[in-house]
């Protein structure tokens, strides 16, 4: 990473930034992954992260193969190895997509030819979001065709919060991927 991790057992400064530490390993099960020990160095940040992290991966409608397929898309197209090593596991075990499938969204050109309907709206929606930005009306009409406006509002915020997520990880070389897959910094 560009900057020192904190400690795997951070000791903070203030009882607040201890709670912070304290919400964290909870959703984790006990141990920082290195996007935790990263954010740690802005505890009040860490703790606007943790719980909105949380209220996407856990608290959504949408099934995991929708959530896991924006979020996988996300990381591909903004080079977040971190982020993809994560969360294909999670894409595999959903059981919707092929390997092969799982490879193409390495793919930027790749406009979800064989998904079903909705992987493949979820995947062009991802793509919008992430590399123009500007959904174009055709595109969020077939969205909401497919979904209910609720879960409409979750794919967005989970592609909008992904896209944060790999910013982050990308910017600061979370996890070291950069010399791993060729990343240029200089």
């Amino acid at each position: 990473m560009r900057l020192p991790y904190v400690d795997d057992d951070p000791k903070m400064d203030t009882p607040e930034d201890q709670a912070v530490v304290e919400r964290v390993k909870a959703r984790r099960g006990g141990k920082l992954i290195p996007l935790d020990k990263a954010l740690l160095h802005a505890p009040p940040v860490a703790d606007g992260w943790n719980s909105f992290l949380k209220s996407i991966r856990e608290q959504t409608t949408l099934p995991a193969s929708v959530r896991e397929i924006a979020i996988c898309r996300v990381a591909a197209l903004n080079h977040a190895w971190f982020e993809w090593d994560q969360h294909v596991p999670i894409l595999r075990k959903a059981g919707v997509l092929s390997e092969e499938h799982i490879e193409k969204l390495k793919d930027r050109e790749w406009d979800g030819s064989g998904l079903d309907d909705k992987h493949r709206t979820v995947l062009q929606y991802a793509n919008a979001m992430t590399i123009g930005v500007i959904v174009k009306d055709p595109l969020f009409e077939k969205l909401k065709t497919l979904f209910s406006e609720r879960e409409v509002v979750e794919i967005t915020a989970t592609v909008a919060a992904y896209n944060t997520v790999s910013r982050f990880l990308v910017a600061l070389d979370v996890g070291e991927m950069a010399a791993k897959y060729s990343l240029d910094f200089s």
